[in-house]
């Protein structure tokens, strides 16, 4: 039997379109012409043998050995970096703070974590997994060298765009009525308290959408909406990162309920310019992120 080598080069570039959601842009972010990107995909079918992706509408979709292909490119990268590392004798040392979401702190923080300190085991990292409006304070006042936090429009000097999620209603995992309460009685939501960019889209939307609602349950926490929902208490409104069990994302229009806008997700940095042990936890977690978002089911790329 032949044996296949795969080139890290034609997988960087594979994975690259998988993250940015396009081979478009990930030809422009690697300098290379869309026709030289194409034939690198077209390499990377011939050494796999099979058929990676798939047309879905104007776009292209992974196939099951896509999937797999795109698994185990990430996790090469990811040991040719940790090699690289290695063997180029960095050494850093020192602090690096990292503030997260709670929504990324079970599902990032291990893994981040875990990555960062294989290559640099010297370097001691402060992680806080807090609310936006406390990472961004500390962000701002210097306490924090990265924060991964939810966008809502404001513009800040050192944030950098990772990602466009789509907001879903997020309900229990048995169900939720399929029709809107026929007596008109208001929808229950179950929401962080205020300021909560989450909980200001759904109302809005339902305000426009002329459906009433009400507060079920306030929580400062995620793991408190959690609880409530997969009580049945209430419909929330997130995304479908780190979603536990016992809840489930509403697929569009399910009850009714109106279409939620999508919702940025953005690195704060401290400086502009970074120490390198921030620099380089800045460039794992962007990884991380950009495969936890490819893998969201519904992902199509732009060809």
């Amino acid at each position: 039997m032949r044996r296949t080598i795969f080139d890290l080069d034609v997988l960087h570039s594979f994975a690259t379109g998988m993250d940015l959601g396009s081979f478009a842009k990930a030809a422009d972010r690697l300098g290379r012409s869309t026709s030289a990107l194409s034939a690198q995909l077209r390499k990377l079918e011939d050494q796999a043998g099979t058929t990676i992706f798939r047309k879905s509408g104007r776009g292209l979709v992974l196939t099951e050995a896509g999937e797999t292909m795109l698994a185990y490119a990430r996790r090469l990268l990811d040991l040719n970096d940790e090699a690289a590392a290695a063997i180029q004798g960095v050494d850093l040392a020192g602090w690096v703070r990292l503030g997260l979401q709670e929504d990324f702190g079970e599902l990032l923080l291990p893994q981040v974590l875990g990555r960062f300190t294989r290559a640099h085991p010297k370097v001691r990292i402060e992680a806080r997994v807090a609310r936006n409006a406390e990472l961004l304070e500390r962000v701002s006042a210097g306490r924090l060298d990265l924060a991964l936090v939810w966008g809502d429009g404001t513009e800040a000097p050192h944030g950098e765009r990772v990602a466009e999620l789509p907001m879903h209603w997020i309900g229990p995992q048995g169900g939720w009525p399929s029709q809107p309460d026929p007596e008109g009685e208001p929808l229950p939501l179950v929401a962080f308290e205020a300021p909560c960019w989450f909980r200001t889209c759904g109302t809005g939307a339902l305000d426009r959408a002329g459906m009433p609602w009400r507060l079920a349950f306030t929580s400062p926490n995620l793991g408190g909406l959690w609880a409530a929902t997969a009580a049945g208490l209430g419909l929330t409104i997130r995304t479908q990162i780190g979603l536990p069990p016992g809840v489930r994302a509403l697929a569009p229009g399910e009850a009714g309920l109106p279409p939620l806008p999508p919702l940025a997700l953005t690195l704060h940095r401290a400086d502009a310019e970074l120490e390198p042990t921030a620099a380089r936890l800045a460039a794992i977690l962007l990884q991380s992120v950009r495969e936890a978002a490819a893998a969201l089911p519904g992902l199509a790329v732009a060809a």
